[in-house]
């Protein structure tokens, strides 16, 4: 009596597992290379606007520095030994200006090359979060700056009547709208920075 055989194969089920499993992970890694791809464009897209609001930024900061720095103007009289003078180092508050917008010009130099870091390595995070810090203490800095000369500034054009303080800018006129516009020009500037800790901020959120 002859003993039947039994034969189980079990080759090509195997087969197909590891085949669709190959083709589940080749997906995953697909999909996780085109997330990559995709955020790495936009964030290069804003550390390439970061980069450009930079450079005006120092426009406008070496401006209102160096406006402020030459703001003087003597009032024109028939004798050279009674002379009524302005400039900004008459106003300690004139004077702060022009050095704290002068350092935050210089920091805004220096700051270049981590957005340029930024732009070849959209992903990396250490830059990104260093301007990110950084821009917020600075930021702090202009707009006192700019505020306490804002105050001054509106003295100089409206004075207080319950001080007894009056308004210069009727006889200093040159001097008054050069002190404005730095004024203007620093303000201009906190807005870039605010711009700026906006951009810092999307940038590292991961999604």
């Amino acid at each position: 009596m002859a003993k039947e055989s039994t034969t189980i194969e079990v080759g090509e089920p195997s087969t197909v597992t590891k085949s669709s499993s190959h083709v589940v992970v080749d997906e995953k890694k697909k999909k996780g290379f085109v997330a990559a791809t995709a955020g790495g464009g936009y964030k290069r897209g804003l550390a390439i606007f970061d980069f450009l609001l930079r450079l005006a930024a120092i426009v406008t900061t070496i401006t209102a520095s160096s406006v402020m720095y030459t703001a003087e103007e003597t009032l024109p009289f028939f004798t050279q030994f009674l002379q009524f003078q302005a400039g900004y180092d008459d106003f300690a508050t004139f004077q702060f200006f022009v050095i704290s917008i002068a350092m935050v010009a210089s920091y805004l130099v220096l700051s270049l090359p981590f957005s340029i870091v930024t732009i070849i390595r959209p992903l990396a995070t250490a830059p990104r979060l260093i301007l990110l810090i950084s821009d917020t203490v600075v930021v702090t800095l202009t707009t006192s700056a700019a505020a306490a000369a804002a105050a001054i500034v509106y003295l100089a054009h409206n004075g207080n009547p319950n001080a007894n303080w009056l308004p210069i800018c009727q006889q200093f006129g040159d001097f008054c709208q050069a002190v404005s516009s730095a004024v203007v020009a620093a303000s201009i500037a906190v807005v870039f920075f605010i711009l700026l800790i906006v951009i810092s901020a999307i940038a590292l959120k991961r999604h």
